[in-house]
């Protein structure tokens, strides 16, 4: 009577089992018809030009639906936001952005919508196939932004010709170090996106002090423009570059061109980035149906994977093989030491302040 009684519960919690997945199934089949009617999904992203052709074309075969990418500055996407929302214009569904822009203005201005509710895959629910043990929500409520990248990035690169190893013993020896006075190349730290990143993660690892002499006494050049910076850097112009184009500059080396890209060096702790690996949802989306299709399916092993491969960026996923595509001084280790440049509050708080004080040390 017991083996009867405990193979009918058997048989019953298997039929419930069963019946759950089929009740996900159906609720999958049926947000992708209802995404297939709205017709297609709006997503800012980066004006990266592989992530432009590749996700929208991978999306599409996936699931029938068109995936509209608006790829370019994440601040000119905001102030468009900015200017259309006043007119009650909703026209965008999904951002791929920095945490910059998310934190800053797409959070602060409550233009978001919970994301973490939206999330339905199994795929994407399950803690074991997340490198924390769970989905990473950096924002203050914890629902919000989701976290999909986090990569090692360098922190500047160098012409091998014009720095030797010897200069390289500690990052304060090397930057302030008086032969390169007018040799250094730096991305514009008044403005949003890496110059201010790096300049707020020295000020918070050296201080104060180092940056007033690095910005102001080494005399270097600034730019926002990647391209010039790591044209700079090849020809010699300058030596040391801050946020010069890291995919040439690897590219480049590889070719045994005369650069090297710097994560760490002795006095500085190497950075964790997220780039635009960061995802969240749009109040008032015009496509809402595709827009939970379209996050459930980037935070996917499949879809995180085109967007990591696209990207050339490490994820936050575990059961994603980066090695094969990613340099491994990218990928994190864990159990080291790194200084995450995406902590919210660094983002909200220590870059709007490091900010101010640039524009005031270089007059702007």
């Amino acid at each position: 009577m017991v083996r009867l009684l405990a193979l009918a519960l058997l048989l019953l919690c298997g039929a419930a089992s069963a019946q759950d997945v089929g009740g996900r199934d159906q609720a999958w089949n049926d947000l992708i018809a209802a995404a297939q009617r709205e017709g297609k999904v709006v997503v800012i992203g980066p004006a990266h030009q592989e992530v432009r052709k590749v996700l929208p074309a991978a999306f599409k075969q996936r699931f029938g639906v068109e995936l509209e990418y608006l790829g370019g500055p994440g601040g000119i996407a905001a102030t468009r936001l900015r200017s259309e929302r006043s007119a009650s214009i909703y026209s965008a569904d999904v951002a791929l952005a920095a945490i910059q822009t998310l934190a800053t203005v797409f959070y602060d201005e409550k233009m978001l919508d919970p994301i973490k509710p939206l999330l339905i895959l199994p795929d994407v629910l399950d803690g074991s196939k997340w490198k924390r043990g769970e989905l990473w929500f950096p924002d203050p409520e914890h629902k919000y932004v989701l976290r999909l990248f986090n990569y090692v990035s360098e922190v500047f690169s160098v012409n091998t010709r014009l720095v030797k190893p010897a200069d390289m013993t500690n990052v304060r020896d090397l930057l302030l170090n008086p032969k390169f006075k007018g040799k250094i190349a730096l991305h514009d730290p008044t403005s949003s996106g890496t110059g201010s990143n790096v300049a707020a993660q020295f000020y918070v690892q050296l201080g104060e002090d180092f940056v007033r002499r690095l910005y102001v006494d080494q005399n270097p050049a600034i730019s926002r423009d990647e391209r010039q910076l790591t044209d700079w850097l090849l020809r010699g112009t300058h030596a040391i570059a801050v946020g010069s184009d890291f995919t040439e500059v690897e590219k480049m080396a590889k070719e045994d061109l005369p650069v090297r890209s710097i994560f760490s060096m002795p006095g500085l702790v190497a950075p964790l980035s997220a780039g635009n690996g960061m995802v969240a949802v749009f109040n008032r989306a015009p496509h809402p149906s595709a827009a939970k299709l379209f996050v459930n399916w980037i935070a996917s092993k499949e879809g995180l994977e085109v967007y990591s491969r696209a990207s050339t960026r490490a994820t936050t996923r575990n059961d994603i093989d980066e090695a094969s595509y990613i340099p491994v001084e990218n990928i994190p280790i864990q159990g080291v030491e790194y200084f995450d440049a995406y902590d919210w509050e660094f983002s909200t708080v220590v870059k709007a302040k490091v900010r101010l004080l640039m524009k005031d040390l270089l007059g702007r």
